[in-house]
């Protein structure tokens, strides 16, 4: 049976809204944004609305169903914009979602597939590290890899996995690191700047530095970071400062340290550079 031609009774609101499959409160909302054009109230002082109404209301539901926003849906009832410019810029819209879904569905499956919270890091960084059996990094080591991310970009964790790589295989390099870390821990602010044994941590941290970087070469990881480089161009992917060092990495870090720690982290600096003088 096809409806009437005739208009029908005029409803409350609650009944409008449930025929049209919104809420009142929604309906209010149209009112405010002047996308319903609002009703005169009857002898009750309530609101009635007519046959006019209802498929205004429709209308409204069925557009915001394909993702017209109301702004979108005010022009096309005013006839104020061309639906063509709506329905283009909605295309466009859904189009930048859809790449977004996609996106998430593959950090999922990377999830999934690599595991939590490695799979979080770039795919450059996780498959360097693929090789490594199951927790032979430590969290903190995640950590330290996801900072330099973020300063530096996928290719600058790559190469810093080199580090990671390197000490989850060599527990004595990693043994020396923790005591390291202890000693950076230690230099709180009770600890003066032009301590001894400031420059002395500073000396231990760049004796620990060439070990890493003997060990590396011996593993032929710095070759693996030659290749990086040649695929992942420096100078176009913004990333030219992506061979900086783990400490440099923690020096862009948005939070202070003590003034011994960063005299120690200064100093560390200092002696690496005069090593890379004398080897080049």
């Amino acid at each position: 049976m096809y409806p009437s031609a005739t208009p029908p009774r005029e409803v409350k609101i609650g009944d409008a809204a449930a025929f049209a499959g919104t809420t009142p409160r929604a309906v209010r909302h149209y009112h405010q944004i002047g996308l319903l054009p609002e009703p005169e109230r009857g002898g009750d002082g309530r609101r009635r609305y007519g046959y006019d109404d209802m498929i205004r209301l429709l209308w409204i539901r069925r557009m915001s169903e394909a993702g017209i926003g109301l702004d979108d849906m005010r022009a096309a009832f005013d006839e104020a914009r061309d639906v063509e410019d709506v329905l283009g810029r909605l295309e466009e819209t859904l189009a930048a979602q859809e790449a977004d879904i996609k996106r998430q569905r593959a950090a999922v499956q990377r999830l999934r597939v690599v595991g939590s919270p490695l799979g979080l890091l770039s795919p450059l960084v996780t498959d360097r590290l693929s090789h490594l059996p199951s927790g032979a990094l430590r969290p903190s080591d995640l950590d330290a890899l996801l900072v330099t991310e973020r300063i530096f970009g996928p290719l600058g964790a790559a190469v810093q996995a080199s580090v990671f790589i390197t000490l989850a295989t060599h527990p004595g390099l990693r043994a020396e690191a923790d005591r390291l870390d202890a000693a950076d821990a230690a230099l709180d602010d009770t600890v003066d700047p032009h301590d001894p044994r400031v420059e002395e941590l500073a000396a231990r941290h760049c004796a620990h530095h060439r070990a890493l970087l003997q060990a590396i070469e011996a593993a032929g990881l710095d070759v693996a970071e030659e290749k990086l480089f040649e695929i992942h161009d420096a100078e176009e992917s913004g990333e030219e400062d992506s061979r900086m060092s783990a400490f440099e990495a923690v020096t862009k870090m948005p939070y202070g340290f003590s003034a011994a720690r960063t005299r120690c982290m200064e100093l560390t600096a200092r002696l690496l550079a005069e090593d890379l003088s004398a080897g080049s």
